[in-house]
């Protein structure tokens, strides 16, 4: 069966939410609720940040993949991440992962989208090999993280102190 995707909205937070959850056990992120429904109604309820899709085999859910929105002078124009990729565990192995990637290459092409962007756990071969199929590649760069802890920002001069 061809796997079809469905725009969210903030309705299907509670789903994408415990999707989440397993998502992130299955890869070893630490999953804050409170900080992951935040996060989540921020990209649903602004389309400029990115999309938010269901992906539906027949009637069932089985998983949502994030696509998020940026700029690159590296990249000649927007590009964009593959924030989160996740298919519960018994619709992997069966090509969706695949067809769901071809999917939102091309509607990625539609907001005019010069180059994707992927992270992938290194121990996840599996993963790791579907996405090389697809035409990515490492670069030989570190992908770097820093967190911003919003606490700690200096106050803006016409903040009052």
């Amino acid at each position: 069966m061809i796997p079809s995707l469905t725009l969210a909205t903030e309705t299907h937070a509670d789903i994408i939410l415990e999707m989440m959850r397993e998502y992130y056990a299955f890869d070893g992120h630490h999953f804050d609720p409170v900080r992951a429904r935040q996060a989540l109604l921020g990209i649903l309820r602004e389309p400029a940040f990115g999309r938010v899709w269901l992906i539906f085999v027949g009637e069932e859910v089985a998983g949502y993949i994030v696509l998020t929105f940026g700029y690159s002078l590296e990249f000649l124009g927007r590009d964009a991440f593959i924030d989160e990729l996740f298919l519960h565990e018994r619709f992997r192995g069966r090509g969706i992962g695949t067809a769901i990637m071809v999917q939102v290459e091309s509607e990625a092409r539609t907001f005019d989208i010069r180059s994707l962007h992927l992270e992938v756990v290194r121990a996840n071969q599996k993963a790791l090999q579907l996405y090389r199929n697809l035409g990515f590649h490492d670069r030989e760069h570190y992908l770097m993280t820093k967190s911003i802890d919003r606490s700690a920002a200096p106050r803006r001069s016409h903040e009052s102190t």
